[in-house]
């Protein structure tokens, strides 16, 4: 009998999350494809000026607050499935293992609304900045980071009775998690490039008595 042969991920393709999946696993060479809002978006190469050194940059901040913090999970360009419509790949997400709002499948897979994720998108135009934005609000993720490289922005936004409103920096320039207590972030040092002052300041949210209480709290599950 013939064999059946599974038709490959194009972009724009409309698709169920079930078949996005059926496809992109028939993919040997897997890259970077997105479902959201029922339709299928592909990743072109990615450069390091802005994305490569960016995604870096973000990684080393949240790998920093990881290895303080037992009881969370840090994923990297990670699949989740979030509904029915939408199965993104962040660029980084952070959970909490035990009594958060997301948990692994049988197949090892993140299902559910990560309490905080992060993109590295290009500008306003988008697509992390639109369409993404709408799905997460609605999924319930807690907070959303997009840093737009274009434009040399970062924004933070926190769910907030059901609509994102945009975390500002305090008078030091530091933007301070709702969720991941201690999670501070300078943002002018991270969208220059000054890492070890990034470091510097998120060392103070881990030695602060609120990332201490936090911790002992995710201990008890």
């Amino acid at each position: 009998s013939p064999k059946l042969t599974i038709p490959p991920l194009e972009n724009g393709d409309q698709l169920t999350r079930v078949e996005f999946e059926r496809r992109y696993s028939a993919m040997p060479d897997r890259k970077k494809a997105e479902l959201i809002e029922g339709v299928v978006y592909m990743a072109s190469p990615l450069r390091i000026t802005n994305h490569g050194n960016p995604h870096a940059r973000i990684m080393t901040w949240l790998g920093y607050y990881w290895s303080g913090t037992p009881g969370i999970e840090l994923g990297d360009n990670t699949t989740v499935r979030l509904d029915l419509d939408n199965e993104p790949q962040p660029d980084a997400l952070l959970r909490i293992e035990v009594g958060g709002q997301s948990t692994i499948s049988q197949d090892g897979y993140v299902e559910g609304a990560p309490e905080l994720i992060v993109e590295i998108a290009a500008s306003t135009v988008s697509i992390d900045f639109n369409q993404k934005l709408k799905v997460y609000r609605r999924n319930g993720v807690q907070e959303y980071l997009v840093w737009r490289v274009d434009d040399s922005e970062f924004d933070w936004f926190r769910l907030n009775a059901g609509e994102y409103i945009k975390l500002e920096s305090d008078s030091n320039g530091i933007i301070y998690s709702q969720v991941f207590p201690g999670l501070w972030l300078d943002k002018a040092a991270l969208l220059v490039g000054n890492l070890a002052k990034v470091l510097e300041v998120l060392q103070q949210g881990l030695a602060s008595q609120e990332h201490q209480d936090f911790v002992q709290q995710l201990a008890k599950g």
